[in-house]
């Protein structure tokens, strides 16, 4: 088990660092096929190229090792490190978020039921202090405390492609090549 307030600390100490925004830690999985997943974006942009996932991914390992060394371990046992850009429909994490995504359609986990729906699914209406309002599209209007939402992630729309910078390619391939190399060296 690892501390996730703890691991989110070290992480978002190297990512800002770097100059982006920490959208997501996330530890999944079970036994030896346990995922590490590090979403975040450059602010200029909202999201991470190739190369920039690449810079995060060895300051992350490095420190975690680093860490590791000094006797603190972060996560017990074997993993995988996943560093990316959150995408198009993207996690809804940061109050910010909900500002920033106001008008667009997105599904919602509920912690607790918010009259008989645990989950929504609508417009996104922004956020007023800690409160999310949702056009949901059988619950109408809804105000969702943001404590009582346990996930949110955009909807791919046409609306929201038209909203969103086109995705930097540039460098995949030789990503491609260098994951074929260390498979190689293994």
């Amino acid at each position: 088990m690892a501390d996730i307030a703890r691991l989110t600390e070290v992480i978002e100490t190297e990512v800002t660092a770097l100059g982006f925004d920490l959208v997501r830690v996330k530890l999944s999985g079970s036994g030896e096929e346990r995922t590490l997943q590090i979403m975040a974006e450059d602010p200029a942009t909202g999201q991470l190229v190739v190369e920039q996932c690449m810079a995060l991914s060895r300051c992350i390992s490095d420190k975690m090792d680093l860490l590791e060394d000094q006797g603190e371990e972060l996560v017990h046992g074997a993993y995988n490190l996943e560093v990316s850009s959150p995408g198009i429909d993207r996690p809804l994490t940061r109050a910010k978020d909900y500002a920033n995504w106001a008008g667009h359609e997105a599904n919602f986990s509920l912690v607790e039921p918010v009259g008989d729906h645990r989950k929504l699914r609508g417009e996104l209406l922004g956020i007023d202090g800690d409160t999310v309002t949702v056009e949901d599209r059988k619950a109408g209007r809804v105000e969702v405390a943001l404590a009582n939402i346990h996930s949110a992630k955009l909807v791919l729309t046409d609306k929201l492609i038209a909203a969103t910078r086109p995705l930097d390619t540039s460098g995949v391939d030789e990503i491609e090549e260098t994951l074929e190399e260390e498979k190689a060296e293994d």
